[in-house]
């Protein structure tokens, strides 16, 4: 039995991602405090919905999908329903596993993850990192449940906050040059659907490449540019600029919130 506790937009994406890929409605419990949600999720997906005390009590794998301020005080009540032999996976940001088993019974198996957005869109990239009682086996199931929403990698734990800052937030600074891109074709009289389709699809196509070819985004970017031509007027304008810099140091700085976020 699986729990999701928590159903706010990554916990239904994680939901319906589960069951799309075979997983029974009668297979998975989800807490969702919000009555009115509460009974779109039973309507939609035919899960049953039930408080977090319970779903602590009947679930093999619990899989908490809370912000990190609500999870310490979350896992404190769920912690006297729970065995040891449960598996927790955690999406909170931030939130080690040191303190997630600081707070459950010892010897409890955790798993920290980090999804990001496209996740609702079954297109998330998620790394994983295990506790100090985690097994290969814990890994397995986690890297099963989350690769229902995408790709899934395993990292050493001391890069999570790096994690969080490259792929967890990483969907926004896109969404941000996207923006920039749309405004900019906009300002230059261009429709503004006609923009972001042509942003979009160049997003789109630019991301297949640097997945599918192989080649380092340096030489892909090499092949766009002609010298003396457009794109190398434009790059030297980016340089010019210092967006390199930029983009490295607010990386920087969600790696340094991330952290902060977990004390340490």
């Amino acid at each position: 039995m699986i729990a999701i506790i928590g159903a706010g937009k990554m916990g239904e994406a994680l939901l319906a991602g589960m069951l799309a890929r075979g997983h029974a409605p009668e297979d998975v419990l989800v807490t969702e405090p919000r009555e009115e949600h509460a009974e779109e999720l039973r309507r939609r997906y035919r899960v049953e919905v039930v408080p977090a005390t319970d779903a602590a009590k009947r679930a093999d794998t619990l899989l908490i999908a809370l912000k990190p301020q609500d999870m310490v005080a979350l896992l404190d009540t769920l912690s006297p329903h729970l065995d040891s032999d449960r598996l927790i996976i955690s999406v909170a940001a931030g939130i080690t596993t040191a303190v997630l088993e600081d707070h459950l019974p010892p010897g409890t198996p955790v798993v920290r993850a980090m999804p990001n957005t496209p996740a609702l869109m079954g297109q998330g990239m998620t790394a994983v990192a295990g506790g100090a009682h985690t097994e290969g086996a814990h890994l397995d199931r986690a890297e099963a449940l989350l690769a229902t929403v995408g790709e899934v990698i395993r990292v050493g734990e001391q890069h999570m906050d790096t994690v969080t800052a490259i792929s967890g937030s990483g969907p926004a600074y896109f969404y941000f040059i996207a923006e920039t891109m749309i405004e900019a074709g906009v300002a230059m009289g261009m429709p503004r659907a006609t923009a972001q389709r042509l942003v979009g699809q160049t997003i789109t196509g630019a991301a297949a490449m640097l997945n599918d070819s192989g080649e380092h985004p340096v030489v892909l970017r090499e092949a766009v540019t002609s010298p003396g031509g457009t794109t190398a007027a434009a790059l030297r304008e980016l340089e010019r600029h210092g967006v390199r810099t930029a983009f490295t140091e607010a990386i920087e700085a969600a790696r340094d919130r991330s952290s902060a976020l977990s004390g340490s």
